[in-house]
């Protein structure tokens, strides 16, 4: 269904109301300010795809042992506002999860953008980015490709095909065959690699496992059946390893508010929390 009749406007003007979450305007919309807990990385976000990037990375650092990695995940409610509270747009002007602080810097670092923060967290403790130049060009390269595609497998796919009021048929089609294109890219380079950057774990398979991943593994948008995923199987043997790790999983959980209880973690701010479970604290 679509409306083959609209015209748009000469200039476009916003008819929506003032409580909509989507508005032209960016900025805050009210007063707040973020409580920060007790170690030095203070990240606000949601067990998005984007928001599971940050999370996954942190939990792989504290596995290999860097105790600075140490973390405070809050809670940021993206159905009611909270990402334009004047706390949070004071971290990432965009208002969008997740962000990050560094107190260990002084002045504080902040950290907006999922791969701006995977950059500067692997760069930090020099961890899941080679230091070849080669492979590390390889790795960015697979970094900035996710980032590049997001949109169209999340706004694009995930919107007008799960999320969108109205079906309109010239859009689904246009993401579909996008986000399909974008599946290939991936199943015909993880034919010849192990990883998106070679022999070795980094990075890039951590930026693009949430979104990927989880599309293969039926996760996000009910689009399994109608891409037909089972075709990619190189990407289901990659999104399978990844999945195998400890650190993922748990990285997984935190911030998460949507399905099973188990698999869930609200906030996260001491190892800990994984066994005491402390989302049933908070609902």
């Amino acid at each position: 269904m679509s409306d083959s009749n609209y015209i748009p406007p000469q200039v476009w003007q916003w008819t929506g109301e003032k409580s909509d979450l989507n508005q032209p305007t960016s900025g805050s919309r009210y007063e707040h300010i973020l409580p920060i807990g007790k170690h030095p990385l203070q990240l606000y976000s949601l067990a998005t795809p984007n928001g599971q990037k940050v999370t996954i990375l942190l939990e792989e650092l504290l596995a290999l042992g860097y105790q600075d990695a140490e973390y405070d995940a809050w809670l940021i409610k993206i159905g009611e506002g909270q990402q334009f509270s004047s706390g949070f747009v004071e971290i990432n002007p965009n208002s969008k999860i997740p962000a990050l602080v560094d107190h260990s810097q002084n002045p504080p670092i902040r950290v907006f953008e999922s791969g701006s923060i995977l950059l500067y967290l692997a760069e930090k403790f020099k961890a899941f980015i080679p230091t070849d130049i080669a492979a590390r060009t390889e790795c960015l390269n697979w970094l900035f490709w996710q980032m590049g595609s997001a949109p169209y497998l999340g706004g694009g796919l995930g919107h007008f095909y799960a999320y969108a009021p109205v079906k309109i048929e010239y859009a689904i089609n246009r993401f579909a065959m996008e986000t399909k294109r974008l599946l290939d890219v991936l199943d015909q380079h993880l034919a010849k690699n192990e990883y998106l950057a070679g022999t070795e774990y980094s990075i890039a398979d951590i930026a693009a496992f949430p979104w990927y991943g989880s599309l293969v593994k039926g996760w996000v948008y009910n689009a399994d059946e109608f891409l037909a995923v089972d075709q990619y199987k190189h990407v289901q043997r990659w999104a399978d390893a990844i999945l195998a790790r400890p650190a993922v999983q748990r990285g997984r959980m935190v911030n998460r508010t949507f399905g099973d209880l188990e698999t869930q973690l609200h906030e996260r701010h001491d190892a800990s929390d994984f066994e005491t479970k402390t989302q049933d604290k908070l609902q």
